[in-house]
Parts: structure tokens; sequence; C-alpha cells
């Protein structure tokens, strides 16, 4: 069975080989390590964010947009990271998700470690913006999110490598991603901004729940103790269906909260295909399917925001 991972890794890493020489050069390597499909969990936190403070009359899209931007470039510099800490590690011998760069031979770990380092650097440059608008506190949680980042799979005690990736997830793109937004537009914090920010946290956590059901096998040879390796299998489906109940039941809390969000039961619209969702992520086990259930997670997560976003927005009438 390893024989076949690594032979199927070994065929799709020249193929990839010969793409990235055919379509030019490094971009589309770079672009492979960017892993765009995740990307959404950048873009979710701060539209909840932007959302909740247009409803309370303030907004700026200049901020607006530099959040975003930012929001996008830790991630993709979180991407890079992973790629190359990994391959250092030894963790990517038997992959059995899509396909990293370094591992691959598309890029060098140097290559990578430079574009880590100038994706954070860019990201930190446009945040000197957001802290000359919004305050010195910007520079203590930007500085937390590079080094947690960086700290997700390299230094001395990676935290996806100790079963903290889950929390690490939801800290940042959950309480830190939807608070931060309306800090920064609004000057202010708000309890239910803090509440909004928990489904958003649980279905982006749940990509990385998903990501670690997979590799449960793989992890556990190469000593990268995941939560779901420490769960096992069975408990780990459970947290995925847990956080779905949980993120769902979020809108109608707010609801309950104040009668001014009369359209909470918008992100409902999205439940369906979080139940079929459960549903596999319940039954499947092999990896191939796993992609795919990966990027289904994905994205409900978009789906999910973009619904509660506008559900927030339209509950300023």
């Amino acid at each position: 069975m390893l024989d076949l991972i690594l032979t199927n890794n070994l065929t799709n890493s020249q193929t990839m080989l010969q793409s990235c020489a055919m379509n030019g050069s490094l971009w589309r390597a770079w672009l492979i390590a960017s892993r765009p499909r995740t990307l959404p969990a950048a873009l979710v936190p701060v539209l909840v964010g932007a959302a909740l403070a247009i409803a309370d009359g303030k907004f700026s899209p200049l901020l607006f947009i530099a959040t975003l931007a930012v929001s996008l470039l830790l991630q993709i510099g979180a991407n890079f990271a992973n790629d190359v800490f990994d391959f250092m590690k030894g963790a990517d011998v038997a992959r059995r998700g899509p396909t990293r760069v370094t591992q691959s031979g598309l890029l060098t770990a140097r290559q990578m470690l430079v574009s880590t380092a100038l994706v954070f650097g860019v990201a930190a440059l446009i945040g000197l913006y957001l802290v000359f608008s919004a305050g010195w506190l910007l520079i203590v949680v930007g500085a937390l999110a590079i080094l947690s980042a960086l700290a997700y799979t390299g230094g001395p005690f990676p935290l996806g490598y100790y079963g903290l990736g889950d929390l690490f997830v939801f800290v940042f793109f959950g309480l830190v991603g939807v608070m931060g937004t309306f800090y920064i537009q609004t000057g202010e914090f708000d309890f239910v901004a803090l509440v909004a920010s928990l489904p958003v946290g649980l279905l982006i956590t749940n990509i990385l729940v998903v990501n670690n059901l997979r590799d449960i096998e793989t992890d556990r040879a190469a000593g990268k103790h995941t939560l779901a390796v420490r769960l096992g299998e069975r408990a780990t489906r459970i947290q995925f269906v847990l956080f779905l109940m949980i993120a769902y039941a979020i809108p109608l809390l707010l609801w309950l909260m104040s009668t001014r969000y009369l359209l909470f039961a918008l992100p409902w619209l999205s439940v369906l295909l979080a139940f079929r969702l459960a549903r596999d992520v319940w039954r499947n086990t092999d990896p191939p399917t796993f992609n795919r259930l990966l990027a289904r997670t994905a994205q409900l997560n978009l789906l999910f925001g973009i619904l509660f976003a506008l559900s927030l927005l339209l509950s300023k009438a």
C-alpha cells in the first residue's frame, strides 16, 4: 500500500514538474503552494466582521481592502510555511493530499523559505497602515499571527505536531479574524462580534479536521500527533459533526439575544449541504474521497460565511 502511495506521488510530482516547465516557470508552483482552495478561509472572517461593522454604521472601504489583503497574505504565508516545514520534518513522504511543492521538487526548500518571508513581510507592511488607522494593539495581534503561522509546523514546538492545530485555526481564523476586522472598522470590541466569530471559526476548523482525518495513518507514522491522531477516527468524525451543529445553532442564538437579527435563518439555506457533507465524512474512509470532501468543506464554509454576513448586514434595518 505504501509503495503504491509513493509511486502515485512520484508520478504526480513528475507530471507537475513537466506542467511547470511547459507553463513557464515558477509562478505555477507558487500558485500550487498557495493552495487557492483554502483561501476562502481568509475571506470569510473579514466578510463577517465587516458586515457587523456596517450594521453598526461604521465602515471604511480602504480598511476593508487592507484587512482582506493582510488576511489572504497571512493564509498564503502559512500555507508556504506548512509546505516547507513539513518537508524538512519528513512528514510528506507518504503524501495523500494535494501536491506539496517542496516535497515534489517543484521548488527548493530555500525558495519556499524566502517566499514565506516575503509574503509575511508584505503582510506586515500593509499591516502598518492598519496599525496607523486602528492603533498599536494590531502590532501585537499581527506579530502573534505571523509567529503562530510559522510555529504551526516550524520551530522547536510545532503546534500542528502536538494536537494544537485545531485550536490555532479556531482562534486566529474565528475569534481574531472576525473580532479583529470589527475592531479595525469601529475601534471597539463587541460581544455580538465574539458570538458571530464562533461559527466562522468552527467551520474553518472543520477544513483542518477533514484534512487530518484523511492523514491519520501517515501523520502517525511521521510522528505528527495531530488532534485527529490523538482522538482517533470515530471521535474526529464526532468532532466534525458537533462543530457543524454548533455553527448552525449560533445564528439562532443571535436572534434570541436580540430580535434585531430577524434574518438569523439565512445561513440555514446551506444546511442540506452540511447534512450531506456530515453523512459523507462519517461514512467514507478512502483518501481520494477525502480530498473531495475537503474541497466541499471549504465550499460550505464560504457559502455559510456569505449567507451569515448577509444576514448580519441586512439586520441593520
